[in-house]
C-alpha cells in the first residue's frame, strides 16, 4: 500500500479502526509469539559533549540501551529504550535502521524511544555535519564515535535472535506514584504560568501544586507460563534530578529501573511517557537525598504495579504504523537562516548553537519526510510509540480513547520536532511552545494518528491470531 497520509474525520477515524482492526488470521499450529532480550553500554567516549555541550568526565552510571526482539508469524519487531537525552533526524533513522537489518526486519518495525535524561548526549547526525562545516564539531559526540555505538548495538540486537524463546501469556499492571512527578507549567495565585524545572531551589515554586500530571506507572510483563521473561515500565516525567555538569549518569530512573532487576532477576525496560510538561521540581532540590527518595519512591511504584499485574494468554499480537507529515512553526527564529546564524555565533550557548541551531535547521532541511508512528498490541496491551517531547495531554487523550483497554505511551523517539503542545499552550505561552519546531495545528494530526492507530485503522497492519 502506498504511503498515503491519512486525513479523515473522527467518525472515519473509528470505521477504519473497525474494518483494519483485526490481525490477518494464520494457518492453525502457528508456534507462539518469541521475544529476546538485549542490552548496551552507549556511553560515550571521554570528552564527548554531553546534553549541555559540558564534556564528558566521570560515568557515574553507565548509559545503557535496553530492548526486546518480538517475532510473531514470521516477523520481528524491535523496542529500544536508550538512556540518551536525544536521537533527531537523520540519528534516529539511522539507529533504527541498524538495528532493523540486524533483526532481519524493516525500519518501520523497530521503535527506539530516547528514556532523555540530560546527563547524556544530544546526538543528530544531520546537525552533526551542520555544526563540522562551520569548525564546531566538537559540539556534537563525534561521527566516528556514534557510528561504532551504533554498530555495537546492532550487534546486540542481532545477538539475541539465539535467545528467542516463546512467550504465551501478556500480564499488566498499574500502580499510583508518590511524590515524583509535577508539571512544569503550574500556576500561581494570579494564574500565571510558573515554569518549574527539574531541580527547582526556590520554595515558593516547590509548594505550588503538583498540577497536571499522568499519576500512574504502567507495566507490561511477557511471559511464558509463570515465568516472566520482561517486564516494561511507562512512566510521564522528565527522568533528571541533576544536570549541567561533566558527568554520565541514567540518573534516578536508571538506579530504580536497574535496582529492580537485581531484586527480581527479570529484565526490565523503562520508556518515558509524554513527560513534555512533566518535571521532578516540586520534589527535587538538588541534594544527594531529594535524588535518593526519588528513585526509591519510583521503585516503590515499579514494583506495585508488578504486584498488582494480572496475566492473560496472548490472544494476538500486531504492529500498526503511521506516517505523520510536518509542516514547520511560522516565525522568523524557525526560518533555515535564522537557524544557521544561532548555529554558527560563538557567543551562543553550546546547547542553543546545537538545539535552537543545527538541529531545528536539520529539522527543517527533513520536513518533507514523515515521522513513523507506531503501535505494537499485545492481547489487551497497547503500546504507542511517539516522537518529540510531548506534553502530557496526548498520553491522557490516548487512555481515553481506549476505555477499559490498557494503553501505555513511550514519548521521545525521533525528537527532531522538539516539543508536541496542544494548541492552547501557545496563547497560554511558558517554555515548551518556545521550543516546538511544529506548528499549532499539529495538535490535531498528532491526535488523528493516535486515534487511528489505537482504533486499528493503520497504513499497514501486521500480527497474528492463533487458533
Amino acid at each position: 500500500m502506498s504511503r498515503a497520509i491519512f486525513r479523515v474525520a473522527p467518525w472515519a477515524v473509528l470505521v477504519l479502526g473497525v474494518c483494519c482492526g483485526i490481525a490477518r488470521p494464520t494457518p492453525a499450529g502457528t508456534p507462539s509469539p518469541r521475544v529476546a532480550t538485549f542490552r548496551r553500554d552507549v556511553t560515550p567516549p571521554p570528552g564527548s559533549p554531553l546534553f549541555r555541550g559540558d564534556p564528558l568526565r566521570t560515568v557515574e552510571q553507565p548509559l545503557l540501551a535496553k530492548g526486546i526482539v518480538i517475532e510473531a508469524d514470521g516477523a520481528r519487531y524491535v523496542l529500544c529504550a536508550v538512556d540518551w537525552c536525544e536521537l533527531c533526524n537523520g540519528a534516529h533513522l539511522a539507529v533504527r535502521a541498524a538495528m532493523a537489518k540486524a533483526a532481519g526486519t524493516s525500519p518501520d518495525h523497530v521503535a527506539v524511544q530516547c528514556v532523555h535524561q540530560h546527563t547524556a548526549p544530544l546526538v543528530d547526525t544531520d546537525a552533526q555535519k551542520l555544526l563540522a562545516d562551520v569548525g564546531a564539531a566538537k559540539l556534537h559526540l563525534a561521527a566516528e564515535a556514534f557510528d561504532e555505538i551504533t554498530s555495537r548495538l546492532a550487534a546486540a540486537v542481532r545477538d539475541s535472535l539465539a535467545r528467542l524463546e516463546p512467550f504465551d501469556r501478556v500480564g499488566t499492571g498499574q500502580a499510583k506514584v508518590d511524590r515524583v512527578a509535577s508539571s512544569r507549567r503550574c500556576r500561581d495565585a494570579a494564574g500565571k504560568i510558573q515554569p518549574r524545572m527539574s531541580l527547582c531551589k526556590d520554595p515558593a515554586i516547590r509548594a505550588l501544586p503538583e498540577g497536571a500530571i499522568d499519576p500512574l506507572l504502567k507495566t507490561i510483563t511477557l511471559a511464558r507460563g509463570d515465568k516472566p521473561l520482561a517486564r516494561l515500565h511507562y512512566y510521564a516525567t522528565h527522568p533528571q534530578s541533576l544536570y549541567g555538569d561533566s558527568r554520565a549518569s541514567s540518573d534516578f530512573v536508571g538506579r530504580a529501573r536497574e535496582t529492580l532487576e537485581g531484586k527480581e532477576g527479570v529484565f526490565q525496560i523503562y520508556f518515558t511517557g509524554c513527560g513534555g510538561d512533566v518535571t521532578v521540581g516540586k520534589y527535587n532540590d538538588g541534594s544527594k537525598e531529594a535524588r535518593r527518595a526519588l528513585a526509591d519512591r519510583l521503585l516503590a511504584g515499579m514494583e506495585a504495579a508488578v504486584a498488582a499485574t494480572e496475566f492473560s494468554p496472548v490472544r494476538s499480537v500486531q504492529w500498526r504504523t503511521y506516517p505523520l507529515a510536518l509542516e514547520a512553526q511560522a516565525g522568523r527564529e524557525f526560518d533555515r537562516e535564522s537557524c544557521l546564524a544561532v548555529m554558527k555565533n560563538p557567543k551562543q550557548a553550546p546547547a542553543a548553537r546545537v538545539y535552537d541551531g543545527a538541529i531545528r535547521a536539520a529539522f527543517l532541511d527533513r520536513i518533507d519526510r514523515p515521522l513513523d508512528l507506531s503501535c505494537l498490541q499485545i492481547g489487551d496491551a497497547r503500546i504507542v510509540h511517539l516522537p518529540g517531547e510531548p506534553l502530557v495531554d496526548f498520553q491522557l487523550y490516548a487512555q481515553e480513547l481506549a476505555p477499559g483497554r490498557f494503553v501505555a505511551v513511550a514519548g521521545y523517539g525521533d525528537c527532531g520536532p522538539g516539543y508536541l503542545c496542544p494548541e492552547k499552550a501557545f496563547s497560554e505561552g511558558g517554555y515548551e511552545p518556545t521550543a516546538s519546531n511544529v506548528d499549532p495545528e499539529f495538535e490535531a494530526r498528532l491526535k488523528e494518528a493516535i486515534a487511528t492507530l489505537l482504533n486499528g485503522g493503520s497504513e499497514r497492519i501486521d500480527g497474528f491470531v492463533p487458533r
